[in-house]
């Protein structure tokens, strides 16, 4: 028969091995994943830059030279291929009614007429929040005259010059779009102005 003694010294045996292996294994997956996650950013970083760049080029076709113009690189010139100014690209994010919507815009250089936008991540709900992908949408911004903002309505037609009809069933999403648009195109102003003067 087995002393007491023995017993403990066999159990801590065991739970040191299990703790050791359990060690072991935690090291190797935060290793492995610090190393699949390195090996990963670049290409993260090239892929959210090649979408930004198709997202330029479909707002400003002819755009081919792209300069930042703020610190944080959300704010961009496009000039066309003999450096004439075309306008300003713009990154804008804020809360939708599910989560983050982030968008890229353009303005003219008068700063007033929006030229397009693009929609660059949306978390908002399948289905009906999610309209705020599809063209109908996005194509009611081109060209729109955003001198004193961007309004919506509901449930009609737009009547006046800066307004874009929400998404009937998804009019918070629609609202987040306009107040984002709103809000950057205002500080897309303050930024431009400031380094004209």
């Amino acid at each position: 028969m087995a002393r007491p003694e023995n017993k403990n010294i066999f159990l801590n045996n065991i739970a040191l091995k299990m703790i050791l292996a359990l060690t072991i294994v935690s090291v190797f997956s935060g290793v492995s994943l610090v190393f699949v996650y390195n090996y990963a950013i670049p290409k993260i970083k090239f892929n959210i830059e090649n979408e930004t760049q198709k997202a330029i080029v479909s707002i400003f076709p002819e755009g081919k030279k792209i300069k930042k113009i703020n610190d944080k690189g959300t704010i961009l010139q496009v000039n066309d291929e003999n450096d004439v100014l075309l306008g300003y690209s713009f990154i804008a994010e804020g809360n939708g009614y599910q989560g983050t919507i982030k968008i890229i815009a353009g303005l003219d250089t008068s700063l007033n007429k929006l030229k397009g936008i693009e929609i660059l991540e949306s978390q908002e709900t399948p289905g009906l929040g999610a309209e705020i992908l599809a063209h109908y949408f996005k194509d009611q911004f081109n060209g729109i005259d955003a001198t004193n903002g961007i309004k919506y309505v509901k449930g009609q037609k737009p009547s006046n010059p800066g307004e874009i009809q929400a998404i009937t069933g998804a009019t918070i999403s629609s609202v987040s779009v306009v107040a984002i648009l709103n809000n950057a195109i205002n500080n897309v102003r303050k930024t431009v102005n400031s380094q004209i003067k």
